[in-house]
């Protein structure tokens, strides 16, 4: 992980599922996604992972935190980007002997809290779950642009035939992994950043056995805030394919 932020973190009560949330400027969406992650799946424990956010963030939760001993909070020192944080978290996480499963979602209310009891119920017989884009009937995306469907369709279809990877949503961030597939160790090898981060999880995954399905979603554009996306990030999905299709391991 490189060199290590000056941190604390804060678990509530005995987690079993746990749902990773990353955040970056996302005070006005966190409190709300808070609530519906609990409207829909109330036994599910929350750790939330912000990069310290200038917006007030971290103060949002902590006050969360008060009232409701099942959120918790790791603080990292600085932007570090999306795959830092989750690795960080899955770092912490993995310590502990009472986790079932990890879920991993945005912040903004891309990724519907609806679909989680279908996703915790889906993990009984399978290792990863993955909220899919791009599995057919009843899956897609609202509120983008035609040049950024056709580019992210464009993105997977490329990584999947450069890679082999099975997988069709391979950018997918609403993602379940079973603890007994959450090793460290290896997924601290994962050299990229970013949303190829989540390219690079996948392929993981998929090279140790994993027993992976994948579920219909509708991915909503941001509820509140500014998108992320960027040149960079298109760039990246571009290289990260073959990175890990000619990295030896």
């Amino acid at each position: 992980m490189g060199k290590a932020s000056r941190v604390y973190y804060i678990f509530g009560t005995t987690m079993k599922n746990v749902i990773i949330v990353p955040t970056y400027n996302e005070r006005e969406n966190i409190k709300p996604l808070i609530e519906d992650i609990f409207k829909h799946v109330p036994e599910v424990d929350i750790f939330v992972v912000d990069d310290n956010s200038p917006d007030g963030t971290a103060l949002m939760v902590r006050e969360i935190m008060n009232t409701n001993k099942k959120v918790s909070l790791l603080l990292r020192n600085r932007k570090e980007g999306l795959g830092k944080a989750y690795l960080h978290a899955f770092t912490e996480l993995e310590k502990r002997n009472d986790i079932e499963a990890i879920i991993t979602m945005d912040a903004d209310f891309s990724h519907s809290p609806a679909y989680l009891p279908k996703m915790l119920e889906l993990a009984k017989n399978h290792d990863v779950v993955i909220g899919s884009r791009y599995i057919g009937r009843g899956s897609g995306t609202e509120g983008w642009e035609f040049w950024r469907r056709l580019l992210s369709r464009l993105g997977n279809l490329y990584c999947r035939f450069v890679t082999g990877n099975p997988v069709h949503d391979t950018t997918a961030g609403f993602i379940l992994i079973s603890k007994k597939m959450l090793n460290v160790e290896q997924i601290n090898k994962i050299e990229l950043s970013g949303y190829a981060f989540h390219m690079e999880l996948k392929y993981m995954l998929w090279k140790n056995g994993a027993n992976i399905v994948e579920m219909p979603i509708i991915f909503r554009n941001r509820h509140e805030g500014k998108s992320k996306m960027s040149n960079h990030i298109i760039a990246e999905g571009l290289l990260a394919p073959w990175k890990m299709r000619l990295r030896k391991k």
